[in-house]
């Protein structure tokens, strides 16, 4: 497959997690739970937990700045910004608008992507096209999450695996073919939502006495059947991908999964065949941040020289919807 021009590739990368680390240990405290059965069926160590008044919007800000510099840009030179939450700000308005605004980018577009932890599979496409479309010259993507204001800290099923960041990635064009994104696949089924979802809050279920005495506003999830699921679409999505590009497995330096367990990772790589040593993961220290995860452990990755220039990377991702993607991506440093 061959990419006409212009390519769309990655130009910046950022990354913010808040300073407050919370650990196994100390949510063992409050909740009948062990370090060691947190470990054993997550692989997550610690969390970050933002600090009070610490907004998503504000997180967003602090990894956009370093990605937009990192890119070897300013904040004027940013011309569209998509956001990507399950945890907004306020339902009204969207993250992306605040972010816009805290960035100082006055009448620039900005909207939110709501596909949870594959919300930054779904901006890559979307940046992607309205960057081929020719109407812009830079887009600023972000996906942040303030998880642990929509967890319930009394229920070990889903407090021990959720935690707070932001990440952050600078699209641009270039002429060179064959560079940067060379295709996504993404797929949803909204059949059976109850498999991760929060029961109240939207239109449908309204915010009363009743639903907020019953944490009908927390993240409730059926843990055995996300786990079937979230292993058969992201091994598929990454054999679609590949095929799609006309590339193999073999050629792949990295393959960057979303990071919500280890036992997932694990079971996906081996349905892959790919050795754990091809595999960043990060989830032992920040936990499941949904759509700021796949971001967060990319920009860590590159920084540890896990990949570089002219190397395929492969992007891959599940979350509540039920919604996922993959991504390749042949790195490209321009300058």
């Amino acid at each position: 497959m061959r990419t006409p021009t212009p390519s769309v590739y990655i130009r910046g990368l950022g990354a913010y997690a808040p300073e407050r680390r919370l650990t196994n240990e100390e949510i063992a405290r409050h909740v009948d739970t062990t370090d060691e059965w947190i470990r054993t069926r997550s692989g997550i160590g610690e969390r970050r937990i933002a600090a009070p008044g610490e907004n998503p919007s504000d997180m967003a800000v602090k990894a956009a700045e370093i990605a937009i510099a990192r890119a070897g840009l300013t904040k004027e030179d940013i011309d569209l910004v998509i956001c990507a939450t399950m945890t907004p700000d306020m339902v009204i308005p969207s993250t992306a608008c605040l972010v816009a605004a805290k960035l100082g980018l006055k009448e620039v577009p900005a909207f939110d992507v709501g596909a949870a932890c594959s919300g930054f599979i779904y901006m890559l496409q979307v940046g992607h096209h309205m960057l081929r479309a020719g109407d812009y010259r830079n887009v600023l993507i972000v996906g942040t999450e303030k998880l642990s204001s929509f967890v319930n800290w009394q229920d070990r099923n889903t407090c021990v695996l959720f935690g707070d960041a932001a990440g952050a990635a600078v699209l641009s064009k270039c002429d060179e073919p064959y560079v940067g994104i060379l295709g996504n696949v993404l797929g949803s089924d909204g059949s059976n939502p109850e498999l991760l979802y929060c029961p109240a809050g939207g239109a449908a279920r309204p915010a009363t006495p009743e639903t907020v005495a019953n944490s009908e506003h927390f993240i409730r999830m059926n843990g055995k059947e996300v786990f079937k699921l979230a292993t058969r679409v992201m091994a598929a999505s990454c054999e679609k991908v590949l095929a799609k590009c006309g590339v193999s497995l073999d050629q792949v330096t990295c393959v960057v999964p979303h990071q919500a367990n280890a036992r997932i990772i694990e079971t996906v790589a081996k349905q892959l065949n790919v050795s754990m040593d091809r595999i960043p993961i990060n989830l032992d220290r920040y936990g499941n941040t949904s759509a700021a995860s796949i971001p967060l452990v990319l920009e860590e990755a590159y920084r540890e020289g896990r990949f570089k220039h002219g190397d395929y990377v492969l992007l891959v991702a599940f979350g509540a919807g039920l919604t996922w993607g993959a991504t390749l991506i042949k790195w490209h440093d321009a300058r």
